[in-house]
């Protein structure tokens, strides 16, 4: 009896650190997935949204993901899928939502910019340029070869100086 005891104490103290773990992950990253989804779509409901779905898919991953080196790279990837899979849908916002929270991007030209690129080049954008990641991290979090994400900024530079009416010499 004293056996069984100890195994179930063994058990409720791994599922106790894998909650734990979880918990962690989702106060360090949900923020800033949060963000990403948002510079993507436009639209603050929505980025939470994707958001939360990608960490109830990452839950119920959580035991084979959390071994992971990085699993909070994992989740950040599967929120990038679901926005680029999301229509936009407009959405009214209240005087008090829209005063609670702050614009990630102040200029509304180059949100307008970003929200007429496709999905790929706005993810590859928002990733490179808004949060900061090196082309190689870019390509991770896209899925896809560091040449892939390359061509994907190039044309997103390109049309996004088209669309705010920039010189494209050092563009090409």
């Amino acid at each position: 009896m004293a056996e069984i005891t100890e195994v179930a104490v063994k058990v409720r103290s791994d599922v106790e650190a894998e909650d734990s773990a979880f918990a962690w992950l989702f106060r360090d990253e949900y923020p800033a997935i949060v963000r990403t989804a948002y510079l993507m779509l436009g639209d603050r409901q929505a980025a939470e949204d994707v958001a939360q779905e990608a960490f109830v898919r990452l839950y119920a991953r959580w035991r084979r993901v959390s071994r992971y080196e990085r699993p909070g790279a994992w989740v950040r990837r599967v929120a990038i899928r679901l926005a680029s899979r999301t229509r936009r849908r407009p959405r009214p916002a209240t005087l008090t939502e829209a005063a609670a929270r702050p614009e990630p991007t102040a200029d509304p030209d180059l949100r307008r910019a970003l929200l007429a690129l496709p999905a790929n080049q706005r993810a590859a954008v928002v990733l490179h340029y808004l949060e900061d990641l090196p082309v190689a991290e870019v390509a991770a979090q896209m899925g896809c070869a560091p040449s892939t994400a390359k061509v994907h900024l190039h044309r997103a530079r390109r049309r996004l100086a088209e669309l705010l009416g920039e010189e494209t010499n050092d563009v090409a």
